[in-house]
């Protein structure tokens, strides 16, 4: 790969209004394309707020805010990823999933959160089934929600899926997901972007994490609405080890026939029960 793309990671603040939630994603849309970003990502619930009771919510404004996002990612040119509840025929509760908009305006994927809550299943959602990993500009991303960054096979399983880049959005404000997202990043050295509601930003702020497990961009954790934006860039000098050398290899050693080859037929090897 020798191309690189701009992506930014959006922290907005989330309320139980779809319009004022909109308003709020639509005008980092801007400012992300402004500064020449190819693709922004907005946390979970972004239009519709992580509410207790979404079959409640307001379905006809959770659509026009979506609808009115779509139109404007057509305007500027700009793929967008935002979370938003998807309602299903009644009586069947909805998903929480990311829609993944292109720079056409056009709906072209939905991600649909699998690895939810004990709340959200019995409360609140349906879980998804399906992984999903999406294209642009020759690079590939996957999606992950919240309480998803606690399971390590989902980004195993995105590794295998050959991902450039996670999308990761959560309304959660637990820091410990700071650390996790990092060590996802490390572990499987592709890039992990973290969107959340401004509001839980002094846990973790937004941020684009490198292969390397550090972190590109950041936003402030103060919890007003902010863009970390960077550029994922194969070339960097700074991810030489990780992408092109630790990478490489771990792929190579997770094969059976990489240490099989290697293995010792020794008495002292077998034998566990001695100095």
């Amino acid at each position: 790969m020798t191309r690189r793309i701009r992506i930014a990671a959006a922290q907005t603040p989330v309320g139980e209004d779809p319009a004022a939630n909109g308003e709020a994603v639509r005008e980092l849309m801007g400012l992300a394309r402004a500064d020449g970003a190819r693709l922004v990502q907005f946390p979970e619930g972004a239009i519709c707020g992580y509410v207790a009771e979404p079959m409640k919510a307001d379905q006809a404004a959770v659509r026009r805010q979506l609808q009115l996002t779509a139109r404007m990612a057509g305007e500027l040119g700009l793929w967008v990823v935002v979370g938003a509840v998807h309602y299903l025929t009644p009586p069947h509760w909805p998903h929480n999933s990311l829609y993944v908009i292109s720079d056409r305006g056009r709906l072209v994927a939905r991600y649909d959160k699998r690895m939810c809550s004990r709340t959200e299943l019995t409360q609140r959602y349906s879980p998804g089934v399906e992984p999903l990993v999406f294209e642009v500009d020759g690079f590939r991303f996957g999606c992950a929600l919240c309480i998803e960054l606690n399971f390590p096979e989902i980004f195993l399983d995105y590794r295998g899926r050959d991902a450039d880049c996670v999308l990761f959005s959560s309304a959660s404000d637990d820091p410990i997901f700071d650390v996790l997202a990092r060590g996802h990043a490390a572990a499987h050295n592709y890039w992990i972007s973290v969107s959340v509601q401004a509001q839980g930003s002094a846990a973790m702020p937004a941020a684009v994490i490198g292969p390397h497990g550090y972190p590109l961009a950041r936003c402030p954790a103060d919890g007003a609405p902010a863009l970390a934006i960077t550029d994922l860039d194969p070339g960097d000098p700074a991810l030489e080890v990780a992408l092109h050398k630790a990478r490489p290899w771990r792929a190579m050693a997770r094969t059976a026939e990489y240490y099989r080859s290697r293995q010792v037929d020794d008495p002292r090897s077998s034998d566990h029960t001695r100095f």
